[in-house]
C-alpha cells in the first residue's frame, strides 16, 4: 500500500496476498486450458481446480465434491436460498399440503440473501425474519418458536458485515436438528454466510452443523470474482445458472481457473495463520477502541462487545454525519466505512445498525473500522491522532446535540440535508 495511506476497510475487500498471486500466475498464461477439455491443457486446469477444492474442503471438513465454485458470495447466497427453495417448492416444507413453503432469515443478513428472499416472496414463498437483539445476536429460543412444518430453509450469517457480531451458529443448528428429529424430516436445511468470518473463525461444517455455507475469496486476501458454496451431500437443490452442466450440473459455465487456484491458496493460508493473526488484530482493535473512547466523548459501540470478529470496530459518534467523517478521513489518508449511505438523495441508514434498535442519528454517525494484515500500531496511532480533530470540526457545524444514553430521540434525518425529507422517508410517507 502506498505510503501515507491507512486502510481500515478490510470487511469491504482485502488486498491480494503475494503468495496467492504467485499461485495464480501460471494459469493466466502458461496453463490456460479449459478444464472441460480432455487433452493435456484441459486436464492440467481440471487438476488445479481439484487441488483448490481439496484445500478448501480441508478447512471446511467436508468432501471436495461438496464444494461448488461460484462467481461471488452473492451468487453463492442466491444459489443456496433460491436453489433450495425451488427444489423443495412442491413439498410446501416438510410435506405440508399447499403453499410454497417458508424461509427464515435473520434481519441482518447480507443483501445477497435479503434480495433473493424478496424475489422468492413474489414466487409465493413465505419469508419470516429472525430479529436480533440490541447486542446484534439472534436468540435460538426465537428460532424454536418460528420453526414449523412448512419451513424449508433457515439462513443466519456467521458474522455480519457491519458490526462483526458472531452468531451462535452451532446452537441454532442444534435447534434445527432437534426439530428435524421430532418431525422425522430432512427439512429445514440450514445455511450460513461465512464470508466475513472465514478469516478468523473455525469454518468446519461438521462442528457448525450447517448444510450449506458461503465463502468469498476477496475477504481472505484472495482474488475478486470468485466465491463458493458448501452443499452437504443429500441436500435437495436446483441450479440457478444453466448451461454445460459443469460442477455436477449445479453451476454451469467454464470455471475461472486462476481465481479458483487463488481462492484455494487464500483459504489454506487463512487456516494456517488464523489464530496468530486473530490475536494480533484483536490487540490492535482493542487499542484503537480504548484510544477512541478516551479521546472522544459520546461514542457508542455497535454490536456485541465481546462476541464479534477480532478485527471489527463499529462505533456511532454522536452529533456527526458519517459520510462527512469518511470524506474528511480520506483526505488524511484514512480509509473507513460508514453506516450512512453514500448517496445524498436517499441518505438511507444501515439496516443492520437500525436493527439493533438505535435511532437514525446513531446509524448516521457510525464508522466501521476493520483491521487486517497490513494494519500496524503506527496506523492505529495515526487514526487516534487525527480522528478527534475531525470529530471536533464536524460537531462544531452539526445541528445535533444528543445526550449519551438518551432513550427517546425524535429522529430528524432532514437535519442533515437542509430541511428536506430524505428519499427513504418519502417512500414510507407515500405508503
Amino acid at each position: 500500500m502506498a505510503k501515507g495511506r491507512f486502510y481500515f476497510d478490510h470487511a469491504a475487500t482485502t488486498p491480494l496476498d503475494p503468495a496467492v498471486l504467485r499461485a495464480m500466475k501460471p494459469y493466466f498464461t502458461d496453463d490456460f486450458g479449459n478444464p472441460s477439455n480432455l487433452y493435456g491443457f484441459g486436464r492440467k486446469a481440471k487438476a488445479a481446480i481439484a487441488a483448490a477444492a481439496k484445500k478448501i474442503s480441508a478447512a471446511l471438513g467436508c468432501a471436495p465434491s461438496e464444494f461448488i465454485f461460484t462467481g461471488s458470495a452473492t451468487e453463492s447466497d442466491n444459489m443456496a436460498i433460491a436453489g433450495v427453495a425451488r427444489a423443495n417448492r412442491r413439498t410446501g416444507g416438510n410435506g405440508a399440503a399447499g403453499g410454497a413453503g417458508k424461509i427464515i432469515v435473520s434481519n441482518v443478513e447480507h443483501k445477497g440473501i435479503l434480495s433473493v428472499c424478496d424475489a422468492l416472496r413474489e414466487e409465493g414463498f413465505e419469508i419470516e425474519y429472525l430479529k436480533v437483539g440490541r447486542d446484534g445476536l439472534v436468540n435460538p429460543r426465537d428460532l424454536t418458536k418460528m420453526l414449523g412444518e412448512k419451513t424449508i430453509l433457515v439462513s443466519v450469517t456467521y458474522a455480519d458485515s457491519e458490526t462483526g457480531t458472531i452468531q451462535p451458529i452451532a446452537e441454532l443448528a442444534k435447534v434445527i436438528k432437534k426439530f428435524r428429529a421430532k418431525t422425522k424430516s430432512a427439512l429445514p436445511y440450514f445455511h450460513t454466510d461465512a464470508s466475513q468470518a472465514a478469516a478468523y473463525l473455525d469454518i468446519n461444517v461438521q462442528k457448525l452443523g450447517v448444510d450449506l455455507l458461503t465463502l468469498s475469496a476477496h475477504k481472505l486476501y484472495g482474488p475478486k470474482g470468485v466465491g463458493g458454496l458448501y452443499v452437504r451431500r443429500g441436500v435437495r437443490m436446483v441450479p440457478i445458472i444453466y448451461g454445460g452442466g459443469q460442477q455436477d450440473r449445479l453451476r454451469s459455465g467454464t470455471e475461472n481457473v486462476p481465481a479458483i487456484v487463488g481462492f484455494g491458496e487464500a483459504v489454506a493460508l487463512a487456516a494456517k495463520h488464523r489464530k496468530t493473526e486473530a490475536a494480533r488484530v484483536k490487540n490492535l482493535r482493542d487499542a484503537l477502541q480504548k484510544g477512541i473512547s478516551k479521546k472522544i466523548p459520546k461514542v457508542v459501540l455497535n454490536g456485541h462487545p465481546t462476541k464479534r470478529l477480532p478485527n471489527f470496530l463499529n462505533i456511532s459518534i454522536l452529533d456527526i454525519e458519517g459520510e462527512a467523517l469518511l470524506l474528511y478521513l480520506d483526505e488524511l489518508g484514512i480509509m473507513v466505512n460508514t453506516g450512512s449511505a453514500c448517496n445524498s438523495e436517499s441518505l438511507e441508514p444501515s439496516y443492520v445498525l437500525m436493527a439493533l434498535g438505535n435511532p437514525y442519528e446513531y446509524a448516521h454517525g457510525s464508522a466501521r473500522f476493520t483491521l487486517g494484515k497490513g494494519t500496524t500500531p503506527a496506523a492505529v496511532n495515526y487514526v487516534l491522532k487525527h480522528l478527534p480533530e475531525v470529530v471536533v470540526k464536524l460537531r462544531n457545524i452539526s445541528p445535533l446535540n444528543l445526550k449519551l444514553g438518551e432513550k427517546k430521540i425524535t429522529s430528524q434525518p432532514k437535519a442533515f440535508i437542509g430541511g428536506q425529507t430524505p428519499h427513504f422517508l418519502r417512500k414510507k410517507q407515500r405508503g
